[in-house]
């Protein structure tokens, strides 16, 4: 019997690589599955090692209208030729670009899960245009998926779309966690004494690690202008600093790059393929982000088993609970920050009691297979419905 056919796209490949790690591969045992996204060369590679086919389609990151609609009906051809039973789209661009395709094209099951959403932090005009390219979104999509109760809430305070359109699946993540995958039972002590050693850190430093794009949304100005108070007291703490510079979208301020630069104890390493190692030799994760859907790095540091300090946000605080398994602070509060790096530091038993409760949590409500078996139901519910 044939499978039937599910498309799932993507403003760009690495969240087909790293946001949703997995679960085409999965699905691809019950569908024909084919991946859409921009960057053609690394969309074949990540088809090659996830057996999936794809498809390339120039998307963009930015407004750009002309592109968009070029793109809209480049790929009405592709699905009408196609005719998948589902598209699901994940990404704001992916999502109005391929649920309106989706739509024109006739395609019975249309899913966009919402993961974040930039127009939080947008004001204006801006922030008009992009309400207005959420409806749509969500106008021309049959069911959309919050992946974060915060989200949720969001969507229906702005009136995007009906409570009939939305439902969070499993207990929220759009791809969940594997356990087993980010533990800290992968690491012998040779090698996190090698890692340290390439980043210039000691056994007896107290390493603060922020995992992300390296951007203002994420917080990078708080987290740096806050370690930098903090050190001055200090003296024996490490902020490392795991991911990209990105200079195009939400570029950091030069006092803050001059600080990243010329600061002693503050290390770089830019995109990290395997982040694990560097969990596995901080004492605590820091992560003030202003804007959040459901934050894979705050998942990864449970399972780490690292202690959290976050900003109490969307997304955030669905995962940690302020003084039971983490601790939170209002986002842009360079103050609060400095005040929970001091708790952290000064009470090793409650680092401990964060981390294992934290670990409690993500294995009980956000282990990968159970999002994955969620995520199949809803589908096959919904191909039931179209009998």
């Amino acid at each position: 019997m044939t499978k039937p056919k599910l498309i799932r796209i993507t403003t760009v490949p690495i969240s087909l690589e790293k946001l949703l790690e997995g679960q085409l591969q999965y699905m691809q045992q019950f569908y024909n599955v084919s991946a859409i996204s921009s960057d053609k060369k690394r969309l074949e590679e990540f088809g090659k090692k996830n057996h999936v086919a794809t498809y390339s389609l120039t998307l963009t990151r930015k407004i750009t209208p002309l592109k968009d609609i070029r793109a809209v009906f480049k790929l009405f051809h592709f699905l009408r030729k196609e005719r998948p039973l589902i598209v699901h789209t994940h990404t704001p661009k992916a999502g109005i670009v391929g649920m309106m395709a989706a739509y024109l094209a006739g395609v019975p099951i249309r899913l966009h899960t919402v993961a974040g959403l930039p127009l939080m932090e947008a004001r204006g005009f801006k922030r008009m245009v992009l309400n207005l390219i959420e409806k749509g979104t969500y106008r021309f999509a049959t069911n959309v998926y919050p992946n974060s109760q915060g989200l949720y809430d969001f969507i229906l305070s702005e009136r995007f779309t009906s409570k009939k359109k939305l439902s969070i699946l499993a207990n929220g993540s759009s791809n969940g966690i594997d356990i087993s995958h980010f533990s800290p039972a992968h690491f012998s002590e040779t090698a996190l004494f090698n890692l340290r050693t390439k980043v210039s850190i000691s056994p007896s430093d107290f390493v603060f690690l922020f995992v992300g794009r390296l951007v203002k949304d994420k917080g990078i100005v708080e987290v740096v202008d806050a370690f930098v108070a903090f050190q001055k007291k200090y003296s024996d703490s490490i902020l490392l600093l795991v991911g990209p510079m990105e200079a195009a979208l939400d570029p950091l301020p030069k006092a803050t790059l001059d600080l990243i630069a010329q600061h002693p104890n503050i290390r770089t390493t830019g995109y990290i393929e395997d982040v694990r190692p560097y969990f596995a030799i901080s004492t605590a994760f820091v992560f003030p982000s202003y804007r959040e859907g459901f934050p894979n790095v705050v998942l990864q540091a449970a399972s780490m088993k690292v202690p959290c300090i976050v900003s109490d946000i969307i997304g955030n605080n669905d995962i940690i609970t302020h003084n039971v398994n983490g601790v939170m602070v209002p986002p842009k509060d360079t103050d609060a920050l400095v005040k929970a790096m001091e708790v952290l530091y000064n009470n090793p038993e409650l680092r401990l009691q964060f981390a294992e409760k934290s670990y409690e949590n993500v294995t009980q409500k956000y282990e990968r297979q159970q999002v994955w078996n969620a995520l199949l139901k809803e589908y096959k519910r919904l191909e039931h419905n179209l009998l």
